[in-house]
C-alpha cells in the first residue's frame, strides 16, 4: 500500500507550498456542459416525482460548481426560484448565459435526458431515458419557456448581485443556514457534492433548516478516492496525517466520510428516507490495511462506491 501512497503525497506536499496555492485551477468539471446539467436536473427532478408529482416551486442546490447550469434547467422546467449555495465561486456570467442559451434549445426539443452512455458516471439511473412530458407537460413548457420569462431570468443572470433579483440567487461563500429564511425551500439537491464537504453536521442542520415541512431532499454522494490511490477505496488507507499532507493547499478534497454517516445524519435532522440506491463495488484492500479510523466500519460501508438518496423533511 506504501507505494501507492508516494505519489499522491508527494503532490500534496507540493501544493502546500504558498506559491503553489495560487496556481491552483478552480475547476470542478462537470457543469461547464449543458447536457450534463439537463441530464443531472431531469434525473432529480424524475426521483422527485416517484415520491411528490409536479414541478418544485422553490429550489436549493449545494454545490453548483462551474455554472448555474442545473439551476438554470430547474427555471426552465417551471420552478419559481432558484437559490445557489457554494464555498467559491467557480462560475462566471459569460459561462454561465452560454449554458442558459443551450438549455433553451434542449427544452424547446424535448431532448432525451442523456443517459449513462454519454455519461456512464452520472448517479441517479433511471428505467427511462425519455424526456419527462407527462411532468412537463405543453402548459408548463409554454409558460416556463415564453419570451419574458426566458428574457427575465436573462438579466438576473447578467446581474447576478442585483439585490432584487427573485429567480436566481447565490450565496458565496456560505457559513450559515440562516443566509435565507427558515422553511423558504421545496427541494434541496446535490450532485457528487456531500462527499466533498468537511462541516457535514453543519450541512444537514442547513437542509433541515432551509426546507419546509414535508419538503424533499434529493442527494447523488461518490464515496470513492477522487484519484487519491489506484484502488477505489484507498483513500481510507492513509492515516489522519498522511491524508494531512495529500491534501495540501487545498480547501477541500473529500471527506472521506462513509455512507452511515448520511444515513445517521438524516436522522438526526428531523428527514425520514423515502429511497436509497447504494452502488457496490467490491473491496480487494484487507482490513488491517485500512486506517485505525476506518478498520471497523460496516461491510456496507465498504463495498458501498456510490449513493442516491431521496428523503422528506418531517419534523
Amino acid at each position: 500500500m506504501w507505494k501507492e501512497k508516494v505519489m499522491p503525497m508527494t503532490i500534496g506536499l507540493v501544493l502546500h507550498m504558498p506559491f503553489v496555492k495560487t496556481l491552483l485551477s478552480y475547476r470542478t468539471g462537470g457543469t461547464i456542459e449543458s447536457k450534463y446539467c439537463y441530464s443531472v436536473w431531469l434525473r432529480h427532478l424524475k426521483m422527485f416525482n416517484s415520491v411528490r408529482n409536479g414541478v418544485p416551486k422553490r429550489v436549493a442546490e449545494l454545490g453548483p460548481g462551474d455554472s448555474l447550469g442545473i439551476g438554470f434547467a430547474a427555471l426552465l422546467s417551471g420552478c419559481e426560484s432558484f437559490r445557489a449555495f457554494d464555498v467559491i465561486k467557480y462560475w462566471n456570467v459569460e459561462r454561465n448565459l452560454k449554458i442558459f442559451e443551450e438549455l433553451i434549445i434542449l427544452f424547446k426539443n424535448k431532448a432525451s435526458i442523456p443517459d449513462n452512455t454519454e455519461y456512464p458516471k452520472v448517479q441517479p439511473q433511471l428505467d427511462t431515458y425519455e424526456f419527462p412530458d407527462k411532468i412537463l407537460s405543453e402548459e408548463i413548457l409554454k409558460e416556463s419557456l415564453s419570451e419574458s420569462r426566458l428574457e427575465a431570468i436573462r438579466e438576473e443572470i447578467k446581474n447576478p448581485g442585483n439585490p432584487r433579483n427573485t429567480l436566481v440567487k447565490f450565496y458565496v461563500p456560505w457559513d450559515d443556514y440562516k443566509v435565507i429564511s427558515p422553511n423558504s425551500v421545496d427541494f434541496v439537491y446535490s450532485q457528487a457534492v456531500l462527499e466533498h464537504v468537511e462541516d457535514l453536521d453543519g450541512t444537514y442542520v442547513a437542509f433541515s433548516r432551509w426546507l419546509k415541512k414535508g419538503g424533499i431532499m434529493s442527494h447523488s454522494i461518490d464515496f470513492k478516492c477522487h484519484r487519491t490511490t489506484k484502488r477505489w477505496n484507498g483513500h481510507r488507507t492513509y492515516s489522519e496525517f498522511e491524508w494531512k499532507i495529500v491534501k495540501g493547499g487545498r480547501m477541500f478534497l473529500i471527506n472521506r466520510l462513509p455512507y452511515s454517516v448520511h444515513q445517521k445524519l438524516h436522522t438526526k435532522n428531523g428527514f425520514k428516507i423515502l429511497k436509497e440506491l447504494p452502488v457496490i463495488t467490491a473491496n480487494d484492500i484487507p482490513r488491517n490495511k485500512f486506517s485505525k479510523r476506518f478498520r471497523n466500519i460496516s461491510e456496507e460501508d465498504m463495498t458501498t462506491s456510490d449513493a442516491y438518496m431521496l428523503s422528506v423533511k418531517e419534523s
